[in-house]
C-alpha cells in the first residue's frame, strides 16, 4: 500500500463517528466510555463483544450483521487496516458497530469489569519465538487482563492458520483448568456452517488458497483465576 494511499485512509478514519483513538497519555489517565459503552455509546444494554487484532474488521462487521442485538468493537493498531471495517460498517447502515484503534497491550484501560461478554481472536500475531510467548492474545499474561473486563461465563474464541498459537493456547488451558467448548485442527474438513467458516479474512481466503488448515479454538476460563 502507498503512503499516499494511506494517509488518505487515515483522513477519511476521522470521519467516521464509531473510531476511537487516543494518544497514550489519554488512554492511560482514563477512557470516558470505559464501563459505559453499552449506556453511552450504543445507548443499550446489549451485551458487547470484543475482537482483538481485527485488522480490517471482517469479524467486527459479520458478527454484527448476523447478531443486531449485540454490539461489537473491533480493535487493532493499524489504521489503514481499520478503515476497510469502518468503511463496510459504515455503508451497511450498521449502528452496533465500534473500533478503537490501539496496541493490544493496553486492552484493559478501556474497559470496566463484567462490560465485556465474549472475545474473538482471529489469526493473531503468533510471535514464534519463545521469548516473545508472552505477547500472544492467549497467553497467561494477556488472559490475565482479560479477567478485569469480561463475565465469568465469557467465551473465547480463537482462529488461527498458526500450528504454535493453536497449542500454546491448549498448553495454556490445560495448565490453568479452563474448559474447552469446541476444538478443531481443521474447521473446514468438518463442513461446519455457520460464522466460524462463513466469515473469513482477508489473508485466511489467501492461506485457503495454498492448502493451509485453518484451526479454532472455543473456551471458558476457569472462574478461580478472577
Amino acid at each position: 500500500m502507498g503512503q499516499k494511499n494511506k494517509l488518505q485512509k487515515f483522513a477519511e478514519n476521522l470521519t467516521f463517528d464509531n473510531l476511537f483513538q487516543f494518544s497514550y497519555d489519554e488512554v492511560v489517565k482514563g477512557v470516558d466510555l470505559k464501563g459505559k459503552w453499552a449506556t453511552d455509546y450504543f445507548k443499550n444494554n446489549n451485551d458487547i463483544v470484543l475482537e482483538l487484532g481485527c485488522g480490517k474488521g471482517e469479524y467486527t462487521v459479520g458478527l454484527a450483521e448476523r447478531y443486531p442485538n449485540k454490539n461489537f468493537i473491533g480493535v487493532d493498531i493499524k489504521g489503514a487496516r481499520l478503515w476497510k471495517g469502518l468503511k463496510d460498517a459504515s455503508d451497511k447502515g450498521l449502528k452496533n458497530v465500534a473500533f478503537i484503534r490501539s496496541r493490544m497491550n493496553l486492552i484493559e484501560y478501556f474497559f470496566a469489569s463484567e462490560e465485556i461478554s465474549e472475545i474473538w481472536i482471529t489469526f493473531p500475531d503468533p510471535h514464534a519465538r519463545d521469548t516473545k510467548s508472552k505477547k500472544r492474545l492467549t497467553s497467561p499474561e494477556y488472559i490475565k487482563r482479560y479477567t478485569g473486563f469480561i463475565k465469568q461465563d465469557s467465551i473465547i474464541n480463537l482462529k488461527t492458520d498458526n500450528i504454535i498459537v493453536f497449542e500454546s493456547t491448549l498448553d495454556t488451558i490445560a495448565e490453568y483448568s479452563h474448559k474447552i467448548l469446541y476444538k478443531s485442527y481443521d474447521i473446514y474438513k468438518e463442513g461446519i456452517e455457520n460464522e466460524i467458516t462463513e466469515i473469513q479474512t482477508f489473508y485466511e481466503k489467501k492461506w485457503l488458497e495454498h492448502g493451509t488448515k485453518i484451526k479454532f479454538l472455543k473456551f471458558k476460563l476457569n472462574p478461580e483465576i478472577f
